[in-house]
């Protein structure tokens, strides 16, 4: 395993549930897809951890492209979602031109690992980027399992 990216996100859920339904917040309906959405059953820490999961794999991406350009300009935070196993373990699937992106610069060969939490006033998320190909966690085609 080479890790080739890591990201790391804070979120204070006082202020994350604030903006959730402030018009016109980035945080709008199409920012989680309608199953993160179910999952997080209307508990606003839930969708704050997963918002972390977004901006932490985005980190992680852009540090593994150090010294290059970012390889999108923007990019939709519904094409990064958090689903969970039978077990309630977390994983990203990646959709549209972030899976398209992701697949063109790695193909198969890369992992994608995401640990979530939520404690208190805050939730956060980690990424790490590994080159070691293993399908139980990455998803980089956007395939749902």
């Amino acid at each position: 395993m080479t890790v080739v990216g890591i990201g790391i996100d804070l979120v204070d859920i006082a202020t994350f549930t604030e903006q959730l339904d402030a018009p016109g917040s980035r945080f709008a309906p199409g920012a989680f897809t309608d199953r993160e959405r179910a999952a997080a059953g209307g508990r606003p820490e839930r969708l704050a951890a997963r918002w972390a999961a977004k901006e932490s794999f985005i980190k992680a991406w852009s540090v593994s492209r150090c010294g290059r350009p970012p390889a999108l300009g923007q990019w939709n935070p519904a094409d990064i979602e958090v689903v969970s196993d039978a077990e309630g373990r977390p994983r990203l699937v990646l959709h549209g031109q972030i899976a398209a992106s992701m697949a063109e610069e790695f193909g198969d060969g890369i992992s994608i690992h995401l640990s979530l939490t939520h404690d208190g006033p805050g939730a956060a998320a980690v990424v790490v980027l590994d080159t070691a190909p293993d399908t139980d966690h990455a998803a980089p085609s956007g395939t749902t399992r």
